[in-house]
């Protein structure tokens, strides 16, 4: 009888534990968090960061993971099979290349512009005063125009003003806009092509000049969500929140306009 009662209550204990196993499971199921990947262009940095504050705030089971770089860099990653779900291009060029291969799905909209602006240090030592007198700079920033798009629309605005010839020479190209900013902010170049946006961002610096709108392609932002992402739902809601009147604030406190006003 003794042994039989050692037995049941082994039984007992056994099956306590394992109902315990299952409970704590199901609880880390519940509470486990859903990663969105964002590929987005730098100069959208500064905003969503702060959007990203809101959203997590206000959605605690999403978890944002943003990846900044130049447009045509992220868009290059994105075709090779970077695990990405929502992406935001500074350029329809580099987007519709992604849609042209089927890997953007329906969920597709042009949301922000922007400007390009011209900017020099806070000392602007070479008393640059307009695009046309980048002739006497020692060096500019440009983003690389294969890659970045701010880079393309400021060779497009120097082409079109007839003086990239007589300063390419002078250009040191960086990898995404905001490092066009920081070799700005730094001296270590004279002046520096840049969206608004990035421009009043920081204190360092100084917009000289505003480029044409019909100097450059039209400066919009698209943004989709990635066909094989393995969050559609979720990144369906952040996509849509991007877009409601909340976002939207932010993005116009950080210079930028909608596509559609």
């Amino acid at each position: 009888m003794k042994k039989f009662y050692r037995l049941f209550a082994a039984a007992v204990l056994l099956i306590s534990i394992l109902a315990g196993c299952s409970k704590q499971e199901n609880v880390n199921s519940d509470n486990e968090q859903i990663i969105l990947t964002i590929s987005a262009a730098a100069s959208l940095q500064g905003a969503l960061e702060e959007l990203k504050k809101t959203y997590e705030k206000e959605h605690p089971a999403i978890k944002i993971r943003y990846n900044f770089g130049g447009s045509g860099t992220l868009q290059q990653q994105i075709v090779k099979g970077a695990p990405v779900d929502l992406f935001l291009s500074a350029s329809e060029e580099e987007f519709n290349i992604l849609v042209e291969k089927g890997i953007v799905d329906q969920h597709q909209t042009n949301l922000l512009t922007n400007e390009l602006v011209l900017i020099v240090p806070k000392s602007n030592k070479k008393n640059i005063q307009s695009f046309e007198d980048l002739t006497q700079a020692r060096k500019i920033a440009l983003g690389t125009p294969e890659t970045v798009p701010a880079g393309q629309y400021g060779m497009e605005t120097l082409k079109s003003m007839q003086i990239w010839e007589d300063i390419k020479s002078q250009l040191v190209y960086t990898k995404d806009v905001r490092q066009v900013l920081t070799y700005t902010e730094t001296e270590n170049v004279d002046a520096g092509i840049v969206y608004k946006t990035d421009a009043i961002s920081s204190d360092k610096v100084e917009v000289i000049s505003t480029a044409a709108e019909d100097a450059h392609t039209p400066i919009t932002y698209p943004m989709g969500i990635i066909m094989n992402s393995k969050s559609v739902k979720e990144a369906e809601e952040f996509y849509n929140f991007l877009q409601s009147d909340e976002a939207m604030k932010i993005f116009a406190e950080h210079g930028f306009k909608g596509a559609v006003e």
